[in-house]
């Protein structure tokens, strides 16, 4: 028996690692090999997974957060190589609900990271869990960034596709889930459109409607503007650094997972991409809240486990030691794996 564990992290409580390792120990299953592969599709936790997969020497920065307050922000570097996660510096995150807002909020910090990692060629950065929408112009007046940028060869890893601006784009879409109300998507939107303008006519490249440069607020359409980047769909590129197909092509179940899924699952997160790559192998989800269950299961969901209970307020579902015993009890108690 061989069982393949790849989850993502479950956000806002356990990295996708811890979620591996409990998944693991709470299998019930004697003698089977058991593989943990941890995942991410770009956003929160994509710098511990391919910091593992790269085996990178993990590095810390004083850099300042979407309110210009400074904290400490990791990234990792291998060879020359660094792996940034646009979150640690201008995520969600590190705000609190109520500080949300896109008017004010910057992507300097992101800038500030970078430049901790000056004397690497080669920039693999995660654009998820951003608490901005800037288009990257906080990240671009950082001293040095744009001559950094145009000497390096950058890889951006997201699972959004929204162009810069426009009724699909960074502000419209995403503004309003970082805090934005509808006044502020309007200035936004017309920020957006200038500094798209701007853009232009410094590099000659128009990255208004340019797939995925909305992703981040509009980082992405800076990276594409000041560097030679490239978008990649975060999950696909991810399952290929860290060699899933090749450990999934003979087992006998899969096991991913996620905080919450639901529909939105579908739409290229991280257990939809396992999914896609599970060569007809059962995939069993095992997410923290599963809405949409008859759709998840339609596309192809062997079994559905939902870890925590709908009684249980969401602060002490949060709390890592709780999600913890309840994953591990969730797998002990629902789990089919060769009985099925």
């Amino acid at each position: 028996m061989k069982i393949i564990v790849a989850p993502d992290s479950y956000k806002e409580c356990l990295p996708a690692k811890q979620v591996a390792q409990t998944i693991s120990r709470a299998i019930e299953c004697p003698g089977a090999e058991i593989i943990e592969i941890p995942l991410a599709d770009g956003g929160e936790g994509t710098l511990d997974v391919l910091a593992g997969t790269f085996k990178a020497e993990m590095r810390e920065a004083i850099v300042h957060d979407p309110l210009g307050r400074p904290i400490k922000a990791s990234f990792g570097v291998a060879g020359d190589t660094a792996i940034i996660e646009v979150a640690q510096a201008c995520g969600l995150g590190l705000l609190e609900p109520a500080e949300r807002n896109p008017i004010k909020a910057s992507s300097y910090g992101v800038g500030e990271l970078l430049m901790a990692a000056v004397d690497c060629d080669n920039f693999i950065i995660g654009l998820g869990g951003s608490a901005i929408c800037d288009g990257g112009v906080g990240m671009l007046s950082v001293p040095g960034v744009k001559q950094l940028l145009a000497k390096s060869h950058v890889e951006l890893l997201c699972d959004v596709y929204a162009p810069f601006v426009g009724a699909s784009g960074a502000a419209r879409v995403f503004a309003p889930q970082k805090g934005a109300s509808p006044d502020d998507v309007e200035v936004l939107e017309s920020r957006m459109i200038a500094t798209a303008n701007a853009y232009y006519a410094e590099t000659g490249l128009d990255v208004s409607f340019i797939p995925g440069s909305g992703a981040a607020g509009g980082l992405a359409g800076a990276f594409l503007a000041f560097s030679s980047a490239r978008i990649s769909k975060g999950i696909e590129r991810i399952l290929e650094l860290t060699g899933f197909d090749i450990a999934a092509r003979d087992s006998d179940f899969i096991i991913t997972g996620e905080g919450k899924s639901d529909a939105q699952t579908l739409l290229g997160k991280v257990p939809y991409g396992v999914l896609q790559h599970s060569r007809d192998v059962k995939v069993i989800l095992v997410s923290g809240r599963i809405d949409n269950s008859s759709e998840l299961l339609a596309s192809g969901f062997a079994q559905l486990i939902e870890v925590t209970p709908r009684t249980m307020p969401l602060p002490q579902a949060l709390n890592p030691e709780t999600a913890k015993s309840l994953l591990e009890s969730a797998i002990k108690n629902h789990f089919l794996g060769p009985k099925s």
